[in-house]
């Protein structure tokens, strides 16, 4: 559009329009160099965080690696979002982070991530995907886009078999009844991780077996249809959201006394005073927190998978890239894609093992870490490698 105009207006409104880009920060000069934004090298880099489940012990743990730890070691400034419940809230808090300044977004929020790069895209700010991938027709459709830096994350088949193991962890310890928490479909990684629940309970959900078959009437759906399961193993209850009304969707659940309670995210958050009460082994996918710890030493969480709270590291480095001029593509010059397991614990001292290694102080994904990949040099595979490094 910027062309566009620029054969329109007048020589004087055209140099008005330079001087404007180059006090912008991470904007190219009339001279091609980059205006450098990291570790003091220049203004200070605003970029705006948005984020689905603030209360989750996932989005505390980023918070606080974010503010508390790469706000400290690189010279950016981090804006989070409230609770966004709906596509209009995210598309809201983009046009308020670029009026406000923001040079990129990064994206813990998936209610309408099309619209979400089509807004950045508007605004002319980059973004990012740090939790939950676009799925494969999203990311084909995006891939070009200028603006769109990329995503680090668990793939949707990453969730699938995440949800997938889960469900045969508990199947193999002999439970033959379950409760399983849906979190909140339809958010694309709460469905494909519920599909891989199912299907690792042995059960098949309105005839299908197949992760892409049942993943895609759990979207139909908006949830999952008690009526459509079948399989050796009975789903006694099914629950998703949050408020007064899952509690008493959670009484029921836990009324009904099922050998295992399964959620494919926030359930620690949500109910595991009320599982450890109640005698209920429990699995979730989280974060490596203390009170997980806690849960899993002294309560009933006995399988978590879960992600370094540091995780988001990586991200936060190729978006730092591009706002300083090196906007990293993959061989195929496409927006970076590029998959991060969850890592297993099922005892305290495995739990320990992860934890221990990530925290505040010292996480995994430190200064020393991502300055490997913050550099005008820095290219795919150097990221790619130190992603599946960790």
């Amino acid at each position: 559009m910027k062309k566009k105009l620029m054969k329109w207006l007048s020589v004087g409104l055209v140099s008005v329009l330079l001087v404007s880009m180059l006090a912008g920060c991470g904007k190219k000069s009339d001279e091609g160099s980059e205006t450098k934004s990291d570790g003091g090298k220049g203004e200070t880099v605003k970029i705006g965080v948005l984020v689905a489940d603030v209360s989750s012990e996932n989005a505390m743990a980023f918070s606080a690696y974010y503010n508390d730890y790469v706000a400290k070691e690189y010279n950016v400034e981090f804006q989070f979002t409230d609770a966004l419940e709906d596509a209009a809230s995210e598309k809201a808090a983009i046009e308020k982070y670029a009026s406000q300044g923001c040079q990129g977004i990064i994206s813990m929020s998936s209610s309408d991530r099309a619209l979400q790069i089509e807004t950045c895209e508007e605004y002319e700010v980059y973004y990012a995907v740090a939790t939950g991938m676009l799925d494969d027709a999203q990311y084909e459709e995006y891939k070009s886009n200028e603006f769109f830096v990329g995503q680090i994350g668990a793939s949707m088949t990453a969730e699938y078999e995440t949800g997938l193991d889960m469900a045969k962890y508990f199947v193999d310890k002999g439970a033959k009844k379950v409760a399983i928490y849906g979190a909140f479909i339809p958010n694309p990684m709460h469905v494909y991780r519920t599909a891989g629940v199912l299907a690792g309970l042995g059960c098949t959900y309105g005839g299908a077996s197949d992760q892409e078959g049942i993943a895609g009437q759990i979207f139909g759906d908006q949830g999952v249809d008690l009526s459509k399961v079948a399989g050796d193993v009975e789903v006694v209850a099914y629950f998703q959201g949050y408020g007064d009304t899952t509690a008493d969707e959670f009484n029921a659940a836990s009324q009904a006394a099922p050998d295992a309670f399964i959620s494919v995210g926030m359930g620690t958050t949500f109910f595991a005073q009320q599982l450890n009460t109640a005698e209920i082994p429990f699995g979730d996918i989280d974060s490596f927190t203390s009170s997980n710890s806690e849960a899993m030493k002294n309560g009933k969480l006995e399988y978590i998978a879960a992600v370094y709270g540091s995780s988001i590291g990586p991200v936060f480095a190729v978006m730092l890239d591009a706002i300083n001029g090196n906007v990293i593509r993959d061989e195929e010059g496409n927006a970076l894609s590029i998959n991060q397991a969850y890592a297993v614990a099922t005892n305290g001292d495995e739990f320990d093992e992860y934890f221990l290694k990530d925290n505040s102080d010292s996480p995994i994904f430190d200064k020393e870490t991502l300055d490997a990949i913050v550099s005008d040099t820095a290219n795919f595979e150097d990221v790619k490698s130190l992603v599946e490094a960790h």
